[in-house]
């Protein structure tokens, strides 16, 4: 089963264009990173900023750093990791796109990642 939740199928063709993992491979790891990420939702709340919210994911700004450490629970190797982080930031910029926010999270993305949490 294809998923890649709560990732935009459109974010998951970009990401996986640009990433070193076959296009197949990127919607499972997505998912589990979701199944990683999902139960820590309140506090990523606490946590990070929430740039954006919509009824079916919240959007964090988190430190540099964070998929690898993510990686590292999941015991992924580092193009998997790289995978994600690509695609978390790719749906940002999507999301900012829509909003009208896409300069204001790319410069945030100069600093940050982005961290995309189903709801």
């Amino acid at each position: 089963m294809v998923r890649g939740d709560p990732l935009d199928g459109q974010v998951l063709v970009l990401a996986a264009a640009k990433a070193s993992v076959a296009p197949a491979r990127l919607p499972r790891l997505v998912d589990r990173a979701q199944a990683h990420l999902g139960p820590k939702l309140a506090a990523y709340h606490r946590r990070y900023e929430c740039v954006a919210e919509e009824s079916d994911r919240a959007v964090f700004l988190v430190e540099r750093g964070h998929w690898s450490e993510v990686g590292a629970d999941l015991d992924l190797d580092e193009r998997e990791v790289d995978a994600l982080r690509r695609a978390h930031a790719e749906q940002l910029r999507r999301i900012g796109t829509v909003t009208g926010r896409r300069e204001e999270f790319e410069s945030a993305l100069d600093i940050r990642e982005a961290a995309v949490v189903g709801t």
